[in-house]
């Protein structure tokens, strides 16, 4: 199920605000959990930056941080397939074993898994 939507979601092009990062990362969530944490936010930013001084006013950080909100957090080391990891740049992608689904500007592209600075445990409530 991981690996066709990530080749779904690496067909599409980034659009902040209906395909970014972080929306890729709660498409995933929704699939593998039912919850829906970006209902409300697609659509209303058309600008990382936008989106960013949209999570500022809704009281989070940045999009890490809303995910530590409704994600429990876990050791890098522990993170399984379908996880989500923090990147290096801040980028969240979803753990794929040894490599990390990451959708950037460019396209989704694969990332080691060296690269993770944080993980968020996406499970089946």
């Amino acid at each position: 199920m991981l690996i066709a939507y990530a080749t779904e979601a690496g067909q599409r092009p980034f659009r902040p605000g209906r395909h970014d990062c972080a929306l890729f990362a709660a498409g995933w969530v929704k699939i593998a959990t039912g919850q829906d944490y970006a209902r409300g936010w697609r659509s209303t930013y058309r600008s990382l930056k936008r989106g960013q001084q949209l999570l500022e006013v809704a009281g989070f950080s940045d999009h890490v941080d809303f995910a530590a909100a409704h994600l429990p957090e876990i050791a890098p080391a522990f993170a399984q397939v379908g996880d989500l990891a923090v990147l290096d740049d801040q980028a969240l992608g979803i753990v794929a074993g040894e490599m990390i689904y990451c959708l950037k500007p460019q396209g989704l592209g694969l990332i080691p898994r060296s690269a993770m600075r944080r993980a968020f445990a996406v499970r089946t409530p």
